[in-house]
Parts: structure tokens; C-alpha cells; sequence
């Protein structure tokens, strides 16, 4: 075994009465890689914010290459040796600075570098770093918000390269990448391994943890509860998740097992759909109660196709029916109004509030898009408001401690439960949701595909996603998407499913 990087032993946190940390133990060798496999709330973030210096532990003690290790902020960290790449890139970048200065940033931040460095230095140094993660071919000059958010995720990673870390912690390194990025990745960090660095990933994807880790740790309630090596062995899931959560898992398998939807009524249909000029036109079919995944990387238009069911974009070409009716929305309010809802891929930006907006509790949260529905002479009553929060807390373990929670304090697996629920308040005729496993474990994964199935009835269900294991689970039917285009392949996807 090679020489431990870093240790943790007995590391606890509070906040108030609430246990996210009980004496946890952890040790990271050289060029290995431990993934935290945990439901939301178990305490891997707070685990990751205080290795990294977010915040620091009530009690216990860390080392990093045997010496003692406290660091009292990021920097702090990332100077002692620590660099950490967050799920939530947008505080860590600037989309209006140019690329090579978002490279640059903890540089400049650090005193390594300033901004008054000649402009040839700095484009040099900022190419090096961006080639070390496959950015070689950008335009360094470009202002950041040009590039993808795969792209731009990349830029924060090779900040997080430029001084050679000892411990790498990767918080959903591949959440928004593609397979092709997500590979590229892979084989970024198998480099990283052989170099020596130790690496702490958190993930939720199966495909990240089969491709990377050299042990599995299952954390519960703050504890590290179960260990998995599996250098020389497959990872036993089934095992590893049933310690995560407590609990057996459902049965798995396609929700078409399980209902009659192929034999019901036409629900939406699509004819000659073109989401723009330079993509093929196709058609696309779906029955009452049905539920349909459509996967494709990132990048394939998933979303735009979405938005144009949904009323934000127009196709433009093509025809589309509901419920045998003529669809064209003008706007999301139309699509609303008529039963169309539409939970978007990145929550903060298309559906959350901050933590100042009235709204951002988790009953005015789920209720704001009811509000006219809801409201008697401009009033809306707090007693329906909070009743339908409670039930939505219940029936989406949503953990928090009641309606009036703050939603920006929950975790994130915690908040996409909160815009899950949001679309279930009312009755459905027409549900899309895009990536709506994004963020959240397994185990809530399961809960929320099996909440999908029990109430498909009476309206279809469109799900928009890049992994296929995810759409194994949810969806009746799965339909490749790329390019703008859709292409059925179900039976054929469930077998290549299968041989992975």
C-alpha cells in the first residue's frame, strides 16, 4: 500500500441540532481514488467543504502528508495542497472575463500572478493550463460565457491542475459533460493517478464510479458505515446502495412492465419537428401515461426540444398535437395554463429564488406558479400553500424541517425534489423534465422514478436525459437524441444497457 496523502479521524460538525458530521474516519493514499457514495444529506458536502476550507470541524483532526493539516479558507487549502472542483461552477467563475483570465484567476487571487503581468506571459502560461485538459484549440481571448458549460467546467479544472495538488477532491465532475467529455476526463484523471495524487470524488453516476474508483465509502448519517475495495474487483452495488439508504431499493426495470400505456389515447404528437434550419425534421408519438426518456449527450439539443413543447423557443418547422388538439404556445405562462409543465436542467437559473426573495421557501417555492390558481382576490391562502408543501415533503423525502425552509439551504439533491414537487402540485397534462436526476443519489433516484410511475396516469411524461442507466429506469420507451433529431431504438438500448 503507498504512503497515506491524507487522513481524517474523528471529524464532526453541527449546525444547531442537526448531526452532519459524527467522528468520521477517512484515509486517501498516493494515486489512489475514493468515491463517497451518500443519500443527500449524508454529509459528503459538508465533508468536501471542510477539507477544501469552506468551513472548518467542530472536532477531530486531518493530515496531509503527515503533517497537520487545518486550513482556514480555500486558498488556504489550495496553497497547502488541496484543490477541489464544486458540482456549482458559477462563483468560481467570471463569464465576462476572457478565458485566459478565468485560468488565471486563483493566480491572481494567490499573488503568483497579477493582472499587470505582460499580456504575452499570461497567454502563455493560461494555453499551458488549458491544454493540460483538452482547451487547446479555444480562443483564449474569448470572454468565458462563450464557451459551453462543459468547456467552462473544464477551465475551472485546470485551475484546480495549475499547482500540482496533493489531493484532488471532484464534487460531479461529469454532471454536465457529455461521454465523449466525460472520458476525456477519465483519462485526465487516470494521469492524475499515476502521478500520485490522491483524489476524493463524490458522484452519483454509476458509469464514473465503475471507471475510477479504487475504493467505494458509503457514508450514512454523517458516518462512514461501509468500504468497498474494488481495484481487482467489480463494485457490488446492489450492496453499496442498500447500506446507503437503510433500506432494500425497488425492483428495477421499465415502467412499460408495468402499465398499459402503448394501448391508450394519443397524448402528444409531433410531425416534421424542426428545431432549427441546419437539423432533420422528425416525429415523435406519445400515448396517456406514458413515460418517454429521450437521451442524448450534451450538446444534441434535449433542451431546446423541451423548450419548444414548452413555449420558450419556437421549432421552426413542424406541427404539434395534444390530446388530438392543434399545441403552438406563444409563451411558458400559455403552456401552464393548459397543463404543460416544464422543470428545467439548471435549477437556479430557469426555476429557483435566492435566499432574499420572498418566495425561496419551500412552500413558496412549489406554489409560485400557481399563485393566480391559488389566490383569492389577489390573496393567496397560506394554510393550501403550506398543506401542499407538507404533502410534497412526505411524498419526495424532501428532508428539511418544514414549509418555511429556506430552499438555498437545502442540499442540492434536497432542492431538485423541491422543483420536482413543484410540478406535482397540480394536475398534469404534459410533464417535461430535463436532467431531473441531476444532483440527486441513487437511492432518491429510485423514489423519485417510482413516484413518476405511480402517477403517470392521465397525462405523459417526457424525460430528458444524458445517461441511459437513468432512463433504464424511468422510462416506458427510450429515444436517442442527436443532432436535433430522434432516432427509436428501445429493445436496443436496453441491451446495450445491459452489457455494460
Amino acid at each position: 500500500m503507498s504512503a497515506a496523502v491524507f487522513t481524517a479521524r474523528s471529524i464532526a460538525k453541527r449546525f444547531g441540532a442537526t448531526v452532519a458530521l459524527a467522528r468520521l474516519d477517512l484515509t486517501i493514499h498516493a494515486g489512489e481514488i475514493v468515491a463517497l457514495m451518500g443519500a443527500n444529506g449524508a454529509g459528503k458536502s459538508t465533508l468536501v467543504k471542510i477539507v477544501s476550507g469552506v468551513q472548518p470541524a467542530d472536532e477531530g483532526a486531518m493530515t496531509l502528508d503527515g503533517q497537520a493539516y487545518a486550513p482556514g479558507s480555500p486558498l488556504a487549502a489550495k496553497r497547502a495542497g488541496v484543490a477541489t472542483v464544486h458540482q456549482s461552477i458559477a462563483d468560481v467563475v467570471v463569464p465576462a472575463l476572457p478565458i485566459a483570465d478565468n485560468l488565471l484567476l486563483d493566480e491572481f487571487c494567490g499573488g503568483v500572478a497579477a493582472i499587470w503581468t505582460p499580456r504575452a506571459r499570461r497567454l502563455a502560461r493560461a494555453r499551458e493550463l488549458a491544454a493540460r485538459v483538452g482547451l487547446d484549440d479555444v480562443d483564449l481571448d474569448a470572454p468565458l460565457g462563450t464557451l459551453s458549460l462543459a468547456s467552462q467546467q473544464r477551465v475551472v479544472l485546470a485551475r484546480a491542475l495549475a499547482t500540482r495538488p496533493r489531493l484532488l477532491i471532484l464534487d460531479e465532475p461529469t454532471a454536465s459533460l457529455s461521454a465523449a467529455e466525460a472520458e476525456r476526463l477519465y483519462t485526465l484523471i487516470d494521469g492524475l493517478r499515476e502521478e500520485g495524487v490522491a483524489v476524493l470524488l463524490v458522484s452519483h453516476r454509476l458509469a464514473d464510479l465503475r471507471r475510477l474508483a479504487s475504493r467505494v465509502a458509503v457514508v450514512r448519517d454523517g458516518r462512514i458505515v461501509a468500504v468497498q475495495d474494488v481495484k481487482d474487483a467489480p463494485i457490488d452495488f446492489d450492496a453499496a446502495l442498500e447500506t446507503m439508504i437503510g433500506r432494500r431499493l425497488p425492483v428495477s426495470g421499465t415502467a412499460a412492465q408495468q402499465s398499459g400505456a402503448r394501448e391508450a389515447k394519443p397524448a402528444l404528437e409531433l410531425r416534421g419537428l424542426r428545431l432549427g434550419p441546419q437539423t432533420d425534421a422528425f416525429d415523435l408519438d406519445m400515448r396517456d401515461g406514458e413515460i418517454v426518456a429521450v437521451v442524448g449527450p450534451v450538446g444534441a439539443g434535449k433542451t431546446r426540444l423541451a423548450q419548444a413543447i414548452f413555449g420558450a423557443t419556437r421549432a421552426s418547422a413542424g406541427t404539434m398535437r395534444l390530446y388530438g388538439e392543434p399545441w403552438r404556445p406563444r409563451t411558458p405562462r400559455d403552456a401552464i395554463r393548459a397543463g404543460v409543465f416544464m422543470a428545467g436542467e439548471d435549477r437556479w437559473r430557469s426555476s429557483l429564488f435566492p435566499d432574499a426573495v420572498p418566495f425561496a421557501s419551500v412552500a413558496g417555492t412549489i406554489g409560485f406558479p400557481f399563485l393566480p390558481r391559488w389566490s383569492r382576490a389577489g390573496v393567496v391562502g397560506r394554510t393550501h400553500e403550506h398543506e401542499v408543501a407538507r404533502e410534497a415533503i412526505e411524498t419526495f423525502g424532501i428532508r428539511c424541517t418544514g414549509p418555511e425552509d429556506r430552499v438555498a439551504r437545502l442540499s442540492g439533491g434536497n432542492q431538485q425534489k423541491v422543483l420536482l414537487a413543484r410540478w406535482h402540485a397540480e394536475p398534469a397534462r404534459l410533464l417535461l423534465l430535463d436532467e431531473p436526476f441531476q444532483g440527486v443519489d441513487a437511492g432518491a433516484r429510485a423514489d423519485i422514478a417510482a413516484h413518476l410511475r405511480r402517477r403517470a396516469a392521465g397525462r405523459a411524461t417526457l424525460v430528458f436525459v444524458s445517461d441511459l442507466e437513468e432512463a433504464h429506469e424511468v422510462a416506458d420507451r427510450i429515444v436517442h437524441f442527436d443532432r436535433g433529431t430522434v432516432e427509436y431504438v428501445d429493445q436496443q438500448s436496453l441491451d446495450i444497457l445491459n452489457q455494460v
